[in-house]
């Protein structure tokens, strides 16, 4: 979906590059934040993108001078949305020492981050230009909605405005949505067979399913995943689903399936393997794992970058997403301590929610603050990840060990 509104100029050589929303600094000097263009000039196989180098490079140098680039730029504007036409150009009035080397070139040309072409994109303190994206008017429902989930997960003007020209709803923000499904059809099935909606968790045939995790069945390696789409109780569902259907799917139209899906993943896997080291005994069902990794990613971004951060209500909205991370976990803690309805079978742990909460900490705060940027390239995303595998990997050799060498007394198999 193309985006107009009153702030995006015409695409013309004449264009005024110093009110480019792409460049922004803080009055201190700070690091300057540029976001490359997703609308670039028609893709091109490198020996094409060479040929059009070196006519903007007679002279064989290796470089070509801004001033020619912005040549090129002005001979296929009309190829580009004027607004990303003013990107190109201010990265090309902004580099410090007003060439371009070929490799800089291919990298912007065929959208591939560099990170010393942003580096030398702007020299000294340059002050973001034009208007704030909340001052459009004239908006759709549908930009509406992406402008408030941009204020919502954004802490940088130009990275929402960026996200504003750009998101097409393509792919659609499905994952969450299909994970909420499923665990609400997963929730009435059982209900209906279990006859009880409230406290499933008290009937003898709960834990029967092939889905909750087990320390009896923890052989079943799908278990330590397939618990999050059983719960114990509708109230149990109804928090987790509100939690991860607020905060999970404007991350997921912000950041993409793929990572969402990566942090939602490894909180699940992090709560139940956290469970079989530390709550030995218990059972695990229910979302809170990857909820939690989630909801504490979002709510640890938004402290680090309070100042930045533009979405009404905040401090209210922060504190009500509190009340219901304490609520659930208060509730699982009395429910793993309330007297079971069938002993020796303790109630489920509340210790999936720790883990989830660490990976959203840790993993997903890299992931949530590097929006648009390539994770495979962030060195902190790999240390985390390093970390999580390892606590993976020694928690496997847990399971395997540690119950027959400490004589753990398991409860029976349901």
């Amino acid at each position: 979906m193309e985006k107009s509104s009153p702030r995006m100029t015409g695409g013309t050589r004449g264009a005024p590059v110093n009110s480019s929303p792409a460049v922004a600094a803080n009055a201190e000097g700070e690091e300057i934040e540029v976001l490359e263009s997703t609308d670039v000039l028609p893709v091109a196989p490198e020996d094409q993108w060479k040929s059009l180098f070196d006519k903007y490079d007679p002279e064989n140098s290796g470089f070509i001078s801004t001033e020619r680039f912005r040549d090129l730029l002005a001979t296929h504007g009309s190829e580009l949305d004027p607004h990303k036409l003013e990107v190109l150009l201010a990265l090309a009035d902004g580099n410090a020492d007003g060439k371009i080397c070929y490799q800089d070139f291919v990298n912007l040309m065929s959208n591939k981050r560099s990170n010393s072409f942003r580096r030398a994109i702007l020299q000294g303190s340059r002050q973001l230009k034009g208007c704030s994206l909340r001052d459009e008017v004239g908006l759709g429902l549908s930009q509406r909605l992406v402008r408030h989930v941009a204020y919502e997960t954004l802490p940088r003007e130009v990275d929402r405005k960026w996200y504003f020209d750009s998101y097409t709803y393509c792919p659609p923000p499905l994952l969450i949505l299909a994970i909420t499904i499923a665990e609400v059809a997963v929730f009435m099935y059982y209900g209906f067979q279990l006859d009880r909606l409230v406290l499933q968790v008290s009937s003898p045939s709960f834990l029967k399913s092939p889905l909750p995790y087990h320390p009896q069945l923890r052989a079943q390696a799908w278990r330590y995943l397939s618990y999050c789409f059983m719960h114990t109780g509708i109230e149990h569902l109804s928090l987790n689903m509100a939690m991860q259907l607020l905060v999970g799917v404007p991350l997921e139209m912000v950041h993409g399936a793929l990572r969402i899906g990566l942090v939602y993943v490894c909180g699940v896997l992090a709560g139940s393997l956290a469970v079989s080291v530390t709550d030995m005994t218990a059972p695990v069902v229910g979302s809170s794992g990857g909820v939690y990794a989630l909801v504490s990613a979002h709510l640890a971004n938004v402290v680090m970058n309070w100042s930045g951060m533009k979405c009404q209500f905040k401090l209210f909205r922060m504190a009500m997403a509190l009340v219901c991370m304490s609520v659930e976990f208060g509730r699982a803690v009395w429910l793993r301590f309330y007297p079971p309805a069938f002993p020796p079978c303790p109630n489920p742990s509340f210790v999936a929610h720790l883990g989830g909460v660490m990976v959203g900490l840790t993993l997903g705060v890299v992931v949530l603050q590097n929006y648009e940027q390539r994770l495979q390239e962030q060195s902190l995303f790999w240390i985390f990840f390093c970390v999580y595998t390892l606590f993976v990997l020694c928690a496997v050799f847990w399971n395997i060990f540690a119950y027959s060498l400490l004589d753990v007394r398991l409860p029976p198999p349901p």
